[in-house]
């Protein structure tokens, strides 16, 4: 980090770029989306605050991308006979089919939706992640010679006993979990109740969904309950509550993500919980719900909450529960071992039981962060690539000379967070709603690294 920032405090938006490249093919995507962990280490932190790394990554991937034809392009490698079938194209499969084409293996992607991108596609509103930016990162990676083919969910179109006989010599199962858990509560079925990931997946691939004048429930804490939260303000309803279990600041989704919803005037209840799903005719009339208190604490290091016995009903017309996601099970059960959650059971090496079948991602931990997934893909590509005779070294090594090539900025100096869209321009469309930073606002926000990598 401290080296592609140091880059561009320089100017040198290309060479920035190609750095976060090496480590990660998806930096136009985690410039957007990422929980950016990273941020919550850096030391500029103990003096003020930390540097926007998450924010600096997009300003250099859409200066990469708008080069158009004259950015460099990575060259294909001669391809070796050893070929890969990478199931599911979300962050984890995208980036094993990455490094494995960089190693020279012969590539072939397996998509059960009708396009590429898995939940970074259908699970994400484009006012967070554009459909355009979301297709040229994806577009730089199928350019180096791997195959797409859409349409194709292990379990229904094919066996992995299929891609045995077509010629694979390795797998890798990255299937994501798109099905969504049950709150298990009266009413569930009723016309207006719609899972929110579900919610989120049709809306992406271009459903037409109209919530004018209507009160929507959202029911969850992360950020799939957010995202859907802020969508449906976006689809016209006259008023949209998040109610959670847990208080507010136990809450899983990013902060950020919560501060934006209140801000667009997303209304969050917490400590309380759904009991059960009013109906009318067929359709949602309303919620009843539990008032809850704080109890013990959990594994997770939050309190657990317990109903005070204390109910209330809140008018709804549409519930949207949002309050986790499993792998569906389309028939590929019957080939892998599967655990607690359709989780697919894994060794250390991340190979299942079947010889040369390897799984990770969401499927494998259950939800997680795009970042976490793209870790994954690299550690499978790793694996994959030993096993297929290569060394299983997947990443060049850095072979930048650590020195600082200024003076370092120690006094006090706010970070210089990227506009973004004003609040009433928001509403009604699904216009990106972070800004990139300009130029010289992302070279003065990259002065501010300390460098405590070479001090």
């Amino acid at each position: 980090v401290p080296a592609y920032l140091d880059h561009i405090r320089k100017g040198k938006f290309l060479d920035a770029y190609l750095e976060i490249r090496r480590e990660n093919p998806l930096p136009a995507i985690c410039g957007r989306v990422c929980h950016h962990p990273c941020e919550g280490k850096c030391r500029r932190e103990k003096l003020d605050q930390a540097l926007a790394i998450r924010a600096l990554k997009r300003f250099v991937s859409d200066n990469y991308f708008s080069l158009n034809g004259s950015r460099p392009v990575e060259k294909m490698v001669s391809a070796k006979p050893t070929k890969a079938a990478i199931i599911g194209s979300g962050p984890a499969g995208l980036t094993a089919a990455y490094y494995l084409a960089r190693k020279g293996h012969q590539v072939t992607i397996f998509e059960a939706l009708s396009t590429p991108g898995g939940m970074l596609t259908v699970g994400i509103p484009e006012y967070r992640l554009p459909k355009d930016a979301l297709q040229m990162e994806i577009n730089s990676i199928l350019a180096l010679g791997i195959k797409l083919q859409t349409g194709m969910a292990l379990g229904k179109e094919f066996t992995l006993a299929d891609l045995k006989d077509w010629g694979f010599n390795a797998v890798f199962v990255a299937v994501g979990a798109h099905g969504d858990l049950r709150l298990g509560i009266e009413g569930e079925v009723l016309d207006g109740v719609i899972p929110g990931a579900r919610f989120l997946r049709e809306l992406n691939l271009g459903r037409k969904f109209s919530f004018q004048g209507q009160k929507v429930v959202v029911v969850g804490g992360g950020n799939v309950a957010i995202d859907a939260a802020r969508s449906a303000l976006r689809l016209g309803a006259e008023e949209v509550t998040i109610i959670y279990r847990r208080r507010e600041v136990d809450m899983p989704a990013e902060s950020l993500e919560i501060k934006e919803a209140k801000s667009e005037g997303v209304k969050i209840l917490p400590l309380t919980n759904p009991a059960r799903i009013l109906g009318r005719e067929g359709k949602v009339a309303g919620v009843v719900c539990d008032s809850m208190g704080p109890d013990v604490f959990d594994a997770s290091g939050r309190r657990r909450t317990v109903p005070t016995g204390a109910t209330f009903e809140m008018e709804a017309d549409v519930v949207i529960p949002a309050i986790g996601q499993e792998p569906e099970l389309l028939g590929w059960e019957q080939e892998l071992p599967v655990g607690r959650g359709n989780r697919i059971q894994v060794g250390e090496d991340m190979a299942t039981t079947q010889g040369g079948v390897f799984a990770g991602g969401d499927c494998v931990t259950g939800p997680a962060t795009v970042v976490e997934a793209i870790a994954a893909g690299k550690r499978a590509a790793a694996q994959i690539d030993s096993y297929l005779g290569g060394d299983g070294q997947i990443t060049e090594p850095n072979s930048l000379v650590r020195e600082a090539s200024g003076e370092l900025l120690e006094e006090v100096t706010p970070r210089e967070d990227p506009d973004c869209l004003p609040v009433q321009e928001r509403l009604g469309s699904f216009t990106e709603v972070e800004r990139a930073y300009a130029e010289e606002a992302a070279r003065r926000e990259a002065a501010r690294c300390l460098r405590c990598d070479i001090r």
